[in-house]
C-alpha cells in the first residue's frame, strides 16, 4: 500500500506531511499551479527557512517535485498520486482549503489564462 500512495515516500511520511496545516495550505496553493518557494511564502506569515523546511517534508513525502526555471525553483504537485488525490478531495469540502483552491486556480489562470471548465 505504501507504494500506491507515494512513489518516493513512505506511508508514514506521507501521514507526517498531511498532518500539518500549513503543508496542506501549501498543498491547496499547489493544486493547480507551480509556484516558487518566494511565491508560497508570500502567502504565509513564517519565515522563509520556514516554508522551505515544509517544502522540504512535502517532497520527502514524494507530495511535490521541484523543477529549476532558470535562475527559480519551481513546485508543483505530484501528479497521479492517491495521497494527492485522497488530499485534493477534502480540500474540495474544507472551509479553509477551498478558497486557497480558488486562488490557486486564479494564479494559474493568470499565468496560462483560463482553462475549460475553471469557471
Amino acid at each position: 500500500m505504501e507504494e500506491v500512495l507515494s512513489s518516493s515516500g513512505s506511508l508514514q511520511s506521507v501521514f507526517e506531511a498531511l498532518a500539518s496545516a500549513p503543508r496542506r495550505r501549501i498543498l491547496a496553493y499547489l493544486a493547480h499551479t507551480s509556484l516558487t518557494a518566494g511565491e508560497i511564502a508570500s502567502r504565509f506569515d513564517m519565515s522563509k527557512p520556514s516554508i522551505s523546511q515544509h517544502l522540504g517534508v512535502l517532497e520527502n513525502a514524494g507530495l511535490i517535485a521541484k523543477k529549476r526555471q532558470g535562475q527559480f525553483i519551481h513546485y508543483s504537485i505530484v501528479p497521479n498520486n492517491l495521497a494527492n488525490t485522497l488530499n485534493g478531495f477534502m480540500q474540495d469540502v474544507c472551509p479553509v482549503a477551498r478558497p486557497i483552491k480558488r486562488e490557486s486556480r486564479e494564479i494559474a489562470d493568470a499565468k496560462t489564462g483560463p482553462t475549460k471548465g475553471s469557471e
